[in-house]
C-alpha cells in the first residue's frame, strides 16, 4: 500500500533525478537511452524457457556486494557456464552434482579457470555461488515450463498485499539470495512491480527523505512503491532511474562514457535535490524521526570510550 503524504514529493524525485542523468548528455546519456533501461518492453525481459529463467535467476544471484567482479567477470560472464550446466536445464543440474557445491567448483576451476583467487571456505563468494546453482536449478525443477513457473509468480503480483512475500519466499528457497536479490531476479523477468532495495537506491531514498537512515530492505522496498506511485511510474522505473543516478553504469551501452560508465555522484545529487523545497521537507521530517528514535542517555550517565 503506498505510503500516504507524499504529495508529489516521489515525482519531483524522480524528475530531479532524470534531469541529473541527462547533464551527462556529452558523455552519450540521451532521452532515448534513458528509455531503454527505464521503460523496456515486457518481450525484452521475459525468457521464453525455464532454462532462460534459470539463466536470469543466476545472473542476479551474482548481484550482490562484489559477486559480479568475482564470478561474472572471473569467468566472462555467467553464460560461460552453460555447457557445464548442460544447457541452463535446471531439472538436469538438479541431478547431475551429486557431490554438492564442492563438485560444482571444482568442475568451473578445471573447465573455466577464473581469474583471481577462488576461496573455498563455505562463507565465501564462490561457494555461497555455487550453492545458489543448485538451490536454484532444485527450485525451478517445480515447474514444467516456463509458462508455470510465470503463472505462479503472477499469483503474488497481482495481490499488493501478497507480493512482498514472494521475494522474501525466494529468499528462503534459493542459497545466497536474500530479499534485494530477489525482487532483482523479479524485476529483470518483466515483473515491473518490483524493485530492488540495493546499496544506490537506499542511499537514495534515505537521502532524500523517503525512508530513515538505516531503513531495512523491507522499508526501502515500500518506499520505492510509494515513489512510483506518486510519479505514476512503475517501481521498476523507479528502482532503475536512481540505481543509475548511483552508478552511472549503461551497461547496454559501452560506447557511452568510459565502457558505459559516467562518473555520477550519488551524494553530489542527493545534495543538489535536496535544494528542492518539497524534498527537503521529507528529509526534515525523516530526521526528525532519526532523532525521536536515537538512545537517549539516562540523566548522569556516560558514555564509555
Amino acid at each position: 500500500m503506498p505510503t500516504t503524504g507524499l504529495r508529489g514529493r516521489g515525482s519531483v524525485a524522480c524528475a530531479l533525478a532524470r534531469e541529473y542523468l541527462l547533464r551527462f548528455g556529452s558523455d552519450g546519456v540521451t532521452e532515448p537511452v534513458l528509455n531503454h533501461y527505464l521503460d523496456p518492453g515486457l518481450e525484452r525481459l521475459r525468457p521464453p524457457t525455464l532454462n532462460g529463467v534459470y539463466e536470469r535467476m543466476l545472473e542476479s544471484a551474482q548481484n550482490a556486494n562484489m559477486r559480479a567482479g568475482v564470478v561474472g567477470a572471473a569467468i566472462g560472464g555467467v553464460s560461460a557456464l552453460g555447457p557445464l550446466l548442460l544447457g541452463f536445464d535446471p531439472a538436469a543440474v538438479s541431478c547431475a552434482f551429486p557431490g554438492g557445491w564442492e563438485e560444482v567448483l571444482d568442475i568451473i576451476q578445471d573447465k573455466l579457470s577464473p581469474r583471481g583467487k577462488v576461496r573455498r571456505t563455505p562463507r565465501s563468494i564462490w561457494p555461497l555461488y555455487c550453492r545458489a546453482i543448485l538451490s536454484g536449478a532444485a527450485f525451478l525443477a517445480q515447474f514444467s515450463d516456463a509458462d508455470d513457473f510465470y503463472a505462479w509468480v503472477d499469483v503474488f503480483d497481482r495481490d499488493d498485499r501478497m507480493r512482498p512475500a514472494l521475494p522474501m519466499l525466494l529468499s528462503y528457497e534459493i542459497d545466497g539470495f536474500g530479499f534485494p536479490l530477489a525482487c532483482d531476479f523479479l524485476k529483470e523477468l518483466g515483473y515491473f512491480n518490483f524493485g530492488k532495495p540495493d546499496v544506490h537506491v537506499k542511499q537514495i531514498l534515505s537521502g532524500l527523505g523517503f525512508t530513515p537512515s538505516r531503513a531495512s530492505d523491507y522499508e526501502a522496498f515500500k518506499a520505492i512503491i510509494s515513489v512510483a506511485h506518486d510519479a505514476a511510474r512503475s517501481p521498476y522505473h523507479v528502482d532503475k532511474l536512481f540505481w543509475l543516478v548511483g552508478s552511472g553504469y549503461f551497461y547496454d551501452h559501452p560506447g557511452i562514457g568510459r565502457h558505459g560508465r559516467v562518473r555520477t555522484d550519488r551524494a553530489a545529487f542527493i545534495a543538489w535535490a535536496r535544494s528542492s523545497s518539497v524534498l527537503t521537507q521529507s528529509a526534515q521530517r525523516h530526521a526528525a524521526v532519526d532523532a525521536r528514535s536515537a538512545p537517549r542517555l539516562m540523566p548522569g550517565a556516560r558514555l564509555r570510550g
